[in-house]
């Protein structure tokens, strides 16, 4: 990529730290809060679901106008009410209080995946979309392995709160590096003619491969956060890693894949995002039903399996959202995107609702039981998104196929 993309893709990225850090340190903080807020399994699953659900609201709506205006505008937008919804996160003092400030993240975050997705999309051509799309996911793996594991060493040494309103300063400096240096983006703006508010959803649901392209994207995230929503919560109650420990799933995993990320992306352009996604999406099933019936182990044997469901997980999303993103012309493209990412928190939110209703927690032992359960629907739902995903790559149904 050019000095320039180098930038853009780096701030893009620097966005998808914090987004992803917010979202995924309730996680691993699960027995905690459980604990804090003396509440079970169901009510730790609608604080992760919460979150998912407002920004399938936001996101859903953002569909009707985010096309009609310069990218950058909406991004910071949506990155400071982020900003303000994850430092009410770090205040709060209730149970009730943590669910609200969620939603108010989630709101906004809802709308941040896909202006990053939508920006990479219109800036890198095609053949260098892959690549781009690597680095952005590599944001993940970074958070996995610096931010994660700092939240929740911070959280076990001082309080709960210190991960959330620590991530709201980094998030404020970050909106303002974005300001001064990320330029607009606007060619996808058709200037010769008003722009089309009531047909966003028409325009999609009339085209069959966009609508394949939706429920592909929300079968592989209910199948990935289904199993992952729950995960470190069963990593101390049933396989015997204390609540710090649980810091070293984040950082063995997100170590490897700030390597393999990249790599992937490099892979897909080269061999084809269908053959690389097809690859990682069946291999996923193996890790997905071994890490829910997994009992007392040891931490290394445990740490290869969740560190191999990283990598593996990721390597089904990569591609996954290359082929997602040329399904659409890119003058509605962000609305898509939108609806795209509005469907997929949809998907995240049920999973892990739907994880928080059949896992429940055993009054005598405390361990979590039903888990594997989730295990077999994830490696179903697994299987499925290939099959869906064959026909986003046939060219002859998809005319505006780029890959």
């Amino acid at each position: 990529m050019t000095r320039k993309e180098t930038i853009i893709i780096l701030l893009l990225a620097a966005i998808n730290f914090t987004h992803i850090v917010d979202f995924m340190i309730i996680m691993p903080l699960g027995k905690t809060l459980m604990r804090m807020f003396n509440v079970g399994p169901q009510e730790f699953s609608f604080v992760v679901s919460a979150y998912a659900i407002s920004a399938f609201v936001s996101s859903f709506g953002a569909a009707f106008f985010v096309d009609r205006f310069d990218r950058k505008k909406v991004l910071l937008f949506a990155y400071l009410g982020f900003t303000i919804g994850t430092f009410l996160c770090g205040i709060a003092p209730t149970y009730t209080m943590l669910l609200a400030a969620r939603i108010v993240a989630g709101f906004f975050g809802g709308l941040i995946g896909a202006q990053v997705m939508s920006i990479v999309a219109d800036l890198l051509p095609i053949e260098r979309r892959g690549q781009g799309m690597g680095y952005l996911m590599a944001a993940f793996s970074v958070a996995s392995v610096v931010g994660v594991p700092l939240g929740i060493t911070l959280a076990s040494g001082y309080s709960w709160h210190l991960p959330f309103t620590a991530l709201a300063g980094l998030a404020a400096i970050i909106w303002l590096l974005v300001f001064i240096y990320l330029p607009s983006v606007t060619g996808h703006i058709n200037k010769d003619k008003s722009p089309e508010v009531g047909n966003v959803y028409s325009r999609i649901f009339s085209a069959k491969i966009q609508t394949k392209a939706l429920f592909f994207s929300m079968i592989l995230m209910f199948s990935h956060f289904s199993v992952i929503s729950l995960m470190s919560a069963y990593m101390v109650s049933n396989v015997g890693f204390s609540e710090i420990d649980v810091r070293y799933i984040y950082l063995l995993g997100g170590a490897v894949t700030i390597f393999t990320a990249p790599l992937i992306g490099k892979v897909s352009d080269k061999v084809g995002k269908f053959k690389v996604f097809a690859f990682f999406a069946l291999f996923s099933v193996i890790p997905q039903l071994i890490l829910t019936q997994l009992g007392h182990v040891e931490m290394w044997l445990a740490l290869i399996l969740t560190t191999s469901f990283f990598i593996i997980s990721g390597g089904r999303i990569i591609p996954s959202q290359a082929l997602i993103s040329g399904v659409v012309e890119p003058k509605y493209r962000g609305g898509f995107m939108s609806v795209n990412s509005s469907f997929q928190q949809l998907a995240t939110g049920s999973a892990s609702f739907v994880a928080g209703l059949i896992v429940f927690e055993n009054t005598v032992t405390k361990e979590l039981m039903n888990y594997h359960y989730v295990g077999y629907l994830g490696a179903v739902l697994s299987v499925i998104s290939v099959w869906v995903g064959l026909s986003l790559n046939d060219r002859k149904k998809n005319k505006n196929a780029e890959y």
